[in-house]
């Protein structure tokens, strides 16, 4: 499965149900094309873009397709061996955290101005290496760092708040057009659960909440609505349950009666 998504509004901007062999570098141009169509992006626009990736995407071929649409990149390298070819050419390596960084020239002609770092990081007592590209103009290959890790980390945040609070790793499908109807149909959960976070919950004291605790401990608190003439009138919510005092200010967000 390929999701792209917003990290700021939760908001999930495409999903995609692809077969378990089929590697990440295959999914990328779908991915952008579709973030381009939900954004309703277009140029001149795109050179205020970056896109941040890790390895998985991160192939020559990806980075000048993507450079030639006009975009800036922040992207590790999908070649370990190219790593290590990388870090021999290395002059000078600078601390870093638990690591060390060091600048090379670009591997390839990326037909863009572009800076290469190297990371050396010391596993089971071996050193192992990565690279990485960036056309962006940063003081330091500290702060590049900095700015790679700050990436969205949407399979960390929203693909576990999915599997955890909207069951989308216990439901399975036999077929694969039904599998991909699931994930669609999460997906407008997820997004209508993001909506409702970004307009009642935010600046509140949910405002920590993930989906498994909107969906058990919010959604799931007593109550009734009342409509009047196929209209909603009014909401009452058990008023001896823990939420209930706070979850009637964050409705009235939301210009619901409560």
């Amino acid at each position: 499965m390929a999701r792209v998504s917003s990290i700021q509004y939760r908001e999930t901007l495409w999903s995609e149900l692809y077969a378990g062999n089929r590697h990440t570098v295959t999914c990328f141009r779908p991915a952008v094309l579709a973030t381009e169509s939900s954004l309703e992006l277009a140029n001149p626009h795109l050179d205020r873009i970056v896109w941040r990736m890790d390895g998985g995407a991160g192939s020559d071929a990806e980075l000048i397709w993507l450079l030639n649409r006009g975009y800036h990149v922040m992207a590790k390298g999908i070649s370990s061996r190219r790593a290590h070819a990388l870090a021999r050419q290395v002059g000078r390596w600078d601390a870093y955290e638990h690591c060390w960084l060091g600048e090379v020239s670009p591997p390839v002609d990326y037909g863009k101005k572009i800076r290469c770092f190297v990371k050396r990081r010391i596993k089971n007592g071996q050193n192992c290496y990565s690279y990485y590209l960036s056309t962006l103009s940063l003081p330091s290959k500290g702060h590049f760092m900095s700015a790679y890790n700050a990436r969205g980390a949407a399979e960390v945040e929203q693909f576990r708040n999915d599997k955890s609070g909207l069951s989308l790793a216990a439901r399975r499908k036999r077929s694969f057009t039904g599998q991909q109807s699931y994930i669609l149909l999460t997906d407008l959960a997820h997004n209508l659960l993001a909506d409702f976070h970004h307009r009642a919950l935010s600046r509140s004291r949910f405002d920590g909440y993930g989906l498994k605790r909107i969906v058990r401990d919010i959604l799931a608190t007593p109550g009734r609505l009342v409509f009047e003439d196929g209209k909603l009138k009014r909401i009452e919510l058990l008023s001896q349950i823990q939420n209930a005092e706070d979850l009637v200010t964050c409705l009235k967000r939301l210009d619901f009666p409560a």
